[in-house]
C-alpha cells in the first residue's frame, strides 16, 4: 500500500514515416494535457496523492474504480477512498470522495461486492447494497504501540456507488493482536456443498488469511496460506483469489500477493501462486516464485469484481509506481497513475502453469491513427502503441529525444531489459536509474509497448512476459529507432475520447 512517476513524450517534430494514409496526410498531434508528465490516458487524480486500487466493482454497464487518495498532499497521508467512474475501462470520470477518515482510523485498501441476494440485509431483495470492505488504520493506536490498531470495516451503497454509510456496527473483524492485518479482497464462492458463501482473503504478515461469512458482518477464519512459501523480503500486501481456466479446460485458482519491499527489481512487486481452494484452504500447485510483472513499477493490482458471466474475463488494474521512491517522483499537483487496464489468463511453457497478462480489448479504443516505421522514425506525440513482430532471438530499440536522452529496450541471452539509466531525470531518488532485466526462456514472437507522457508498458507475446517502468525525460522523447531482431512494426497514436 505505497508509492512513483515519469515519462516519455509530448508533441513532435518532423513529418513522419510511411503512414497508413497518404504521406501528404497531416499527422493530428494529440492535445496537450498542460502539465508535465501528466498522462494522457492513464488513470491520476487530479490533484493529490493516490496509491492502491480498490474497491473495484462492476455494475449496471458501470467500472467503478475507489483508490488509495490523500486530496491535500502530493505525499501518503491520511488515507481516503477516491472514486472514478468508466463505461469502457479507458475513459474515466472523477467522482466525490466515497470514504473519509473517521473515529476509527484512515480507510486502507480493500474490495467491493454486489450483494445481489442482500445477504447482509443493508438493503432490500428490490434494491440490493454495493458493499465495501476496508482495512481501519487507527494511527493513533500505531503510535502508541498497539498490535490491533488495524481492523475491517464496511460500507455501503444503495445508489450504485454514487453515496456510501458505514455500518454502524464496525468494525465487522476486530484484530486478534497482528500488526499488520489488513487489504481485504471478497468473493462470493460456492463451497462443496454449493451454497454461497464470502471469502475474504486478507493479508496478514507475511501470510494470508482466509475469512468465511454468510453476510459479510460475522467473519470466521477457515486457514492460512504462506508461511516459508514465495517471496518473503517483506510484507505481505493486497491480496487476491481468482478462478482461472487452464488451457486444457480444468479450474485453477491464482492467488496474487504483492509485497514490500523484496520484489525482483527492489521495492515493490506483485507475486502470485497457482493452485487449488478447496474447503476454504488454499493448496499451491508447486513452491514456484513467479512475478506478475518483472518491471519496476506495477503493484497492489487487483481484479474487478461482478463482471458478467456473459463476460467471462479476469480484469485486472495495478497501481504504477514502486514504494521505493513513490512519494518523491518529479509531478507537480498529483502523483501517481494506474496501469492500462489487462486481462488475466492462464497459459503453459514445457507443462508449468504461469500468468499471462495482456492489455485489455478495450484500450484498442485509444487507437487514433496507425504509422508504420522505418529502422528510425519520429513519434506521433507523446502517447502511442508500438507493435513488432521479433524475428530473432535477441532484439533491441530504443526512444530517445533531442538532448540525448534514451530508453533502451532488448532482449539478449533470454533476458528482457528495459535500460532506464539514460532516459531522463533520475535524480530524486538513487536508486532510480537502472537496468531492470527479466528472464524469458521460451520464445519471444512479438511486442507492444504502451507509452504515455511518464511511462512504458512492454507486453511480449501478448502479455506472457510484462515490465512496466515509469520514465522522467527531461524533453519528451520523439524518435524512435530499431536496431536489430523486429520486422513490420507499426505505432499507434493514442488519445482518450474527448468530453463533447
Amino acid at each position: 500500500m505505497k508509492n512513483h512517476a515519469r515519462g516519455i513524450f509530448t508533441y513532435l517534430l518532423l513529418a513522419m514515416l510511411s503512414t497508413a494514409c497518404s504521406p501528404s496526410d497531416p499527422i493530428e498531434f494529440q492535445k496537450p494535457t498542460g502539465e508535465k508528465y501528466r498522462p494522457n490516458y492513464h488513470f491520476t487524480p487530479e490533484t493529490g496523492w493516490m496509491n492502491d486500487p480498490n474497491g473495484m466493482v462492476y455494475l449496471n454497464g458501470t467500472y467503478h474504480l475507489f483508490y488509495q487518495h490523500f486530496p491535500d498532499s502530493t505525499v501518503w497521508g491520511p488515507m481516503h477512498w477516491g472514486h472514478a467512474t468508466s463505461t469502457d475501462l479507458v475513459n474515466w470520470e472523477q467522482k466525490p470522495i466515497a470514504l473519509y477518515p473517521d473515529s476509527l482510523g484512515y480507510i486502507f485498501s480493500g474490495s467491493a461486492v454486489f450483494d445481489s441476494e442482500n445477504s447482509s440485509g443493508l438493503g432490500t431483495k428490490e434494491n440490493p447494497p454495493l458493499v465495501a470492505i476496508y482495512t481501519y488504520h487507527d494511527p493513533e493506536g500505531e503510535r502508541t504501540g498497539s498490535q490491533t490498531f488495524q481492523t475491517q470495516g464496511i460500507a455501503f451503497s444503495m445508489d450504485q456507488g454514487e453515496t456510501w454509510e458505514k455500518y454502524a456496527g464496525n468494525p465487522v473483524l476486530p484484530n486478534p493482536g497482528i500488526r499488520d492485518f489488513r487489504d481485504p479482497k471478497v468473493r462470493k464462492i460456492k463451497n462443496e456443498a454449493g451454497v454461497d458463501q464470502w471469502i475474504m482473503t486478507l493479508a496478514v504478515r507475511d501470510r494470508i488469511h482466509f475469512y468465511q461469512s454468510q453476510d459479510l458482518k460475522s467473519w470466521e477464519l477457515l486457514s492460512e496460506f504462506g508461511e516459508n512459501l514465495g517471496a518473503h523480503g517483506g510484507v505481505w500486501e493486497c491480496p487476491d483469489l481468482i478462478p482461472l481456466e487452464t488451457p486444457s479446460g480444468s479450474q485453477k485458482w491464482v492467488l496474487l500477493v504483492s509485497i514490500n519491499p523484496g520484489g525482483p527489481q527492489m521495492g515493490s512487486a506483485t507475486q502470485y501462486f497457482i493452485g487449488d481452494f478447496s474447503e476454504g484452504e488454499f493448496i499451491p500447485d508447486d513452491t514456484m516464485i513467479r512475478w506478475l510483472d518483472y518491471g519496476p513499477d506495477n503493484y497492489a493490482g487487483v481484479t474487478w469484481s461482478n463482471i458478467p458471466e456473459s463476460d467471462g474475463r479476469s480484469l485486472f488494474l495495478g497501481w504504477m509506481s514502486n514504494w521505493l521512491y513513490a512519494q518523491v517522483t518529479p509531478t507537480e499537483s498529483w502523483r501517481s497513475a494506474m496501469t492500462i487496464p489487462r486481462e488475466l489468463e492462464l497459459f503453459e511453457v514445457s507443462g508449468t502453469l504461469l500468468l499471462k497478462s495482456s492489455p485489455a480489448a478495450e484500450v484498442k479504443k485509444l487507437r487514433i491513427q496507425e504509422y508504420s516505421i522505418a529502422d528510425q522514425s519520429a513519434l506521433p506525440g507523446e502517447s502511442f502503441e508500438f507493435l513488432s513482430d521479433i524475428t530473432s532471438e535477441s532484439f533491441s530499440f530504443s526512444l530517445f529525444n533531442d538532448s540525448g536522452e534514451r530508453l533502451l529496450i532488448s532482449m539478449e541471452n533470454g533476458l528482457v531489459t528495459i535500460d532506464r539509466q539514460n532516459a531522463g531525470n533520475t535524480r530524486f531518488h538513487p536508486d532510480f536509474a537502472a537496468a531492470h532485466a527479466a528472464p524469458m526462456s521460451w520464445k519471444a514472437k512479438n511486442l507492444r509497448l504502451f507509452a504515455d507522457a511518464h511511462s512504458v508498458e512492454l507486453f511480449i507475446n501478448d502479455g506472457e512476459l510484462v515490465m512496466t517502468s515509469l520514465v522522467f525525460p527531461d524533453a519528451p522523447f520523439n524518435q524512435i529507432e530499431i536496431q536489430k531482431g523486429l520486422s513490420g512494426s507499426k505505432i499507434y497514436s493514442l488519445q482518450k475520447s474527448m468530453p463533447d
